[in-house]
């Protein structure tokens, strides 16, 4: 009798997952599980102080060989690690897990080899370890090249963010290394950056606190330029390249975000779904200082599709206000349209001197995928403006004063 209602409840779940109900199904699905003991699955919080010490562990065989799993979500928001359930609970909810968005090319593609060195490696330090990959072009003889960090969205990894992004192909023709860190299924389910916990939103712990000593230790390692250091990401992926822009500004340059949401906007898993829905609460900042608000100096390139139903178009807006504060008002706004592809809206902010400091696509008739992206990757869309492109194109007009 209890396994039908369990049954009957998963079903209600996906029903209302499929018609975009993410919170009802959500809050169905908290108020049916069991509470669970103190010790089941606790959370495992950083407490050490500001450190980029670590080691970089150079690999023969591919650190990222996991597929992309069609049924997972864009955003793992229904992973069951982050969900206190039995095992009978488990075992239903992933039976009915794919109701919830899926990849348009889950395909669990290879990049396609380029002349430069793509090779795997591991990086360790106080608060954990994460393999990563990175692309050195051929054109690297030991000068200080710049770098870009490729965060990857859900279900993803390495391989296929680098095959759906093309950049690789774009870091061999206009010289820059690529660095590509992977999430692991233990750390999240659906290899989800934990955009939405409390401990991954601070310079001090977390997952920040690993990519950014992971990306000191390439620039050390290979003598790359620390003034052009990028962060770019999709999704999940774009939520934690905004995290890093808000706790490491010394470290990065300029920021790329592609359909992703604001910094420390969720604390939680039904905070999570409430942003990812288009939420109107306030843009984060500390408890600890009434009224205070995130903001970032990094200058940030934005891209989402105006027909994603992943993640609310709205949170565009809401993330550009978190990078207002070196722009100046009045925008220049044009339109475009790409030759058999989608049309877009570009809206540009630039400081005092002209200098872009905030631009804006909004690519019309796109969902969650990759603007401009190969099909070779999953969660691309070849129609659209070249995300990639116009990225480096913003990230190379900025560089730190100091570094």
């Amino acid at each position: 009798m209890i396994d039908a209602i369990m049954t009957k409840r998963m079903e209600e779940a996906t029903r209302l997952t499929r018609a975009g109900k993410l919170q009802e199904a959500m809050s169905l699905i908290q108020g049916s599980v069991p509470e669970a003991k103190e010790n089941e699955t606790p959370n495992k919080v950083y407490q050490g102080g500001n450190t980029f010490d670590g080691t970089c562990e150079v690999m023969d065989e591919d650190a990222t060989v996991t597929k992309p799993t069609p049924a997972d979500s864009a955003f793992g928001a229904f992973s069951t690690d982050d969900i206190n359930v039995s095992s009978a609970w488990r075992d239903k909810w992933m039976k009915f897990r794919g109701a919830v968005g899926q990849p348009e090319h889950a395909n669990g593609a290879t990049e396609e080899p380029q002349p430069g060195a793509f090779t795997a490696g591991r990086f360790t330090n106080q608060v954990g370890t994460r393999d990563y990959k990175l692309y050195i072009p051929s054109g690297y003889h030991g000068q200080a090249l710049p770098l870009v960090v490729m965060l990857h969205g859900c279900t993803q990894n390495p391989d296929d963010f680098a095959a759906g992004t093309d950049m690789n192909r774009l870091a061999e023709e206009q010289l820059c290394c690529v660095l590509y860190p992977a999430q692991p299924m233990s750390a999240n389910h659906s290899k989800c950056w934990n955009w939405f916990k409390a401990e991954d939103q601070q310079r001090e712990g977390g997952e920040p606190a690993i990519i950014a000593g992971m990306t000191r230790q390439v620039i050390a390692t290979h003598g790359l330029d620390a003034s052009r250091v990028y962060v770019a990401g999709l999704s999940a992926g774009a939520a934690m390249a905004t995290t890093l822009a808000m706790t490491y500004p010394d470290l990065f340059a300029a920021v790329g975000v592609h359909s992703g949401l604001p910094h420390a906007v969720a604390q939680s898993l039904p905070d999570a779904l409430s942003a990812m829905q288009g939420g109107t609460g306030p843009l984060g900042g500390d408890k600890k200082v009434k009224g205070s608000r995130w903001a970032s100096d990094v200058p940030a390139i934005l891209f989402h599709g105006d027909r994603d139903t992943t993640v609310h178009p709205s949170n565009a807006d809401r993330i550009a206000a978190q990078y207002s504060t070196s722009r100046q008002a009045g925008a220049k706004v044009e339109q475009g349209k790409v030759i058999n592809g989608h049309a877009y809206t570009r809206t540009t902010h630039n400081d005092a001197s002209g200098v872009p400091r905030l631009e804006q696509w909004q690519i019309h008739g796109a969902g969650h995928a990759w603007s401009g992206g190969s099909s070779k990757g999953s969660y691309t869309d070849p129609k659209g403006p070249d995300a990639t492109q116009e990225m480096l194109r913003f990230f190379f007009g900025h560089q730190q004063t100091s570094t």
